[in-house]
C-alpha cells in the first residue's frame, strides 16, 4: 500500500512538473516572438497593387524594425509603451517602408519614401519633381499582367532615378490621371512624403485628406526581402495550390 501511495504521489508530481515546463516553454516562446517582432523583423503581406511592379499582390515580406529606430508603432501588437522614437535613424529617399496611416494611426500602409523633411514634391504630367528638379525616368519594356478574366494587360513601365542615384521601377497607365498633376507640397519637419510605384493606382501622400505627410514616428520599418509569394487570389492556407501558384522566382529577393 505504501508503494502504491508513493507511486501515486510521484506520478502527480511528474504531471505537475510537466505542466509547469510546458507553461514556461510557451511563456519563453511568446517573449521571444514579442522581442523579434518589436526589435528585429516583422512579416507583412501585400493585399493591394499600389506598389506594382516592385511588390505584387500575394507577396510576403520581412520589415526590419531597427532601420529607423523604435516608436510606439513598432512595438509588437501595438502596445503604447512610450512616446516619440528612440535610437532613431532618418529614412533614405527611395526606401520602401511600412507606416501607420496618420489619420487613424492603426492601418498599415507600404509605400516608397520620395520626399524628406524640408523637400518640395510635385507631380506634373506624370513626372515626379523634387526640389524643383524633374526626376529622370526611362521608358523600358511594358509591365505585363492579367485582368480578372485572364486577359493580358500591358502597362507602360519606367525606371525612375532619384536625386541620390537610387533607381526603381514604376508603372503609369496615363500621364494625365487625377494624381499626375499636383500642387507643390512642402514636406514639414519630422515628416516624409510617400508614394506608390503604381502611380495611377496608389492612395498616398498626394492625397492630403486620406494620407498626406507621414510623421517619422509612424514609420514601422523598412521592407527588406520577400520570403514567400503566391499568385493573386490564392490564400496562404490553401497549401494544395502552392505547387501551381507559388512564384518561385520572387522567393528571397530583396526589395529595391
Amino acid at each position: 500500500m505504501t508503494m502504491n501511495k508513493e507511486t501515486a504521489v510521484t506520478g502527480k508530481t511528474k504531471d505537475a512538473g510537466g505542466f509547469a515546463e510546458t507553461v514556461k516553454t510557451v511563456f519563453y516562446a511568446v517573449i521571444i516572438a514579442f522581442g523579434v517582432r518589436t526589435f528585429a523583423f516583422e512579416p507583412f503581406n501585400i493585399p493591394s497593387g499600389s506598389m506594382i511592379p516592385t511588390l505584387l499582390i500575394g507577396d510576403y515580406l520581412f520589415v526590419s524594425k531597427f532601420s529607423y529606430g523604435y516608436s510606439k508603432y513598432t512595438v509588437a501588437f501595438g502596445f503604447p509603451v512610450f512616446e516619440g522614437r528612440i535610437l532613431g535613424h532618418a529614412p533614405e529617399r527611395g526606401d520602401v517602408a511600412v507606416f501607420k496611416l496618420p489619420r487613424d494611426n492603426k492601418t498599415d500602409y507600404i509605400k516608397r519614401v520620395v520626399g524628406l523633411p524640408g523637400d518640395t514634391v510635385q507631380v506634373s504630367g506624370g513626372v515626379l519633381i523634387i526640389n524643383g528638379q524633374p526626376v529622370k525616368r526611362e521608358r523600358i519594356e511594358d509591365f505585363v499582367t492579367k485582368d480578372a478574366l485572364g486577359r493580358e494587360v500591358r502597362v507602360a513601365q519606367f525606371i525612375e532615378t532619384l536625386p541620390e542615384g537610387r533607381t526603381h521601377r514604376i508603372i503609369e497607365e496615363t500621364d494625365n490621371g487625377p494624381l499626375d498633376n499636383t500642387p507643390v507640397f512642402k514636406v514639414p519637419p519630422g515628416h516624409v512624403f510617400m508614394m506608390g510605384d503604381n502611380r495611377d493606382n496608389s492612395l498616398d501622400s498626394r492625397v492630403p485628406a486620406q494620407v498626406g505627410y507621414v510623421p517619422l514616428e509612424n514609420l514601422v520599418g523598412r521592407a527588406e526581402f520577400l520570403f514567400f509569394s503566391l499568385e493573386d487570389g490564392t490564400r496562404f492556407f490553401e497549401v494544395w495550390r502552392w505547387p501551381f501558384d507559388l512564384r518561385f522566382s520572387r522567393l528571397f529577393s530583396g526589395v529595391k
